[in-house]
């Protein structure tokens, strides 16, 4: 399932955070049954109290919870990362030894956001967080909600640290990603399913999805015929998912409201999200269930 070239597997969910009916508490029954879900249908790793996870409205003592029981769902064999990032490096790495301590495989470590520092004290965070654990870093690069970017140059130098060892993508720079593909031996994982396939290509590790929460193996499929060596039948693949993945990332809504709106109505555990984000219209739920079916259709 694992390998160096993709310590954590190469599909992996970025998983939503069910919560109860009103919103107020978290669903953990709903997080184990999900997790399960995920893993009997395709997932080979989760990523927890992410972008998708809604951590910025979670509290810590949630994001443990959470992490304690998806670990007890899903047993020691599926990699279990979770989200730890914050805009202070101080409760970075509280939350970093405290995700530890819950039981994660790895961490998914965000850029400090909204204060935008230099490259010198971007690379000297992660670095922080890195020396507090024992356990894996995945650094996420995602200038497009933090206002910074993770530049290539900082990546080739926080390559050397043992513990930094994966990247989730989502600076939409292929030539910069493959740059430190080719340099370091960082794991790189695709942040946006339209660059799922073409980051594979240049050797990156697989994918960490939001749309993987409702099509897991229409997502593994294309990565399964691409190492397979059938590019054409990876193509085809890669491209039956694009309707659906342009309406639940690139419609006007953020990814976490149309995935729990699709997973309710395909009866499968979400609940509500918290604000300031507001539910889907019904008619948005009701176009991304079309556009499920036609995905499983051809798949």
């Amino acid at each position: 399932m694992t390998s160096a070239a993709a310590p954590f597997g190469r599909a992996l969910c970025a998983m939503i955070t069910p919560f109860s009916p009103t919103g107020d508490s978290l669903d953990l029954p709903g997080a184990q049954k999900l997790a399960d879900h995920l893993v009997s249908s395709g997932c080979e790793g989760l990523v927890l109290n992410g972008t998708t996870g809604e951590s910025p409205t979670t509290t810590d003592a949630e994001k443990s919870a959470l992490v304690r029981a998806v670990r007890e769902a899903v047993g020691p064999g599926v990699p279990v990362l979770t989200g730890v990032g914050s805009a202070n490096t101080a409760h970075t790495v509280e939350l970093a030894r405290a995700a530890e301590l819950a039981g994660a495989d790895g961490l998914l470590v965000v850029s400090p956001y909204y204060s935008r520092p230099p490259q010198a004290a971007i690379e000297a965070h992660f670095r922080r967080v890195a020396d507090a654990v024992g356990i894996p870093v995945m650094l996420y690069d995602i200038p497009g909600r933090t206002g910074v970017r993770i530049e290539p140059d900082t990546m080739l130098r926080l390559a050397e640290h043992p513990r930094i060892t994966a990247v989730k993508d989502c600076a939409n720079d292929l030539l910069g990603s493959a740059k430190v593909i080719s340099r370091t031996g960082l794991a790189y994982y695709s942040g946006s399913e339209e660059t799922n396939l073409p980051l594979r290509a240049v050797g990156g590790a697989g994918f960490v999805s939001t749309v993987a929460n409702a099509a897991p193996r229409a997502l593994r499929a294309a990565l399964d015929a691409y190492d397979r060596g059938d590019v054409a039948a990876a193509t085809r693949h890669h491209q039956r998912t694009l309707p659906l993945v342009e309406l639940m990332m690139a419609a006007g809504l953020p990814g976490t409201v149309t995935t729990k709106a699709l997973l309710g109505a395909l009866g499968l555990p979400a609940g509500p999200v918290r604000e300031p984000l507001q539910p889907a219209a019904t008619e948005v739920a009701d176009g991304l269930l079309t556009a499920y079916g036609e995905l499983v259709r051809q798949s």
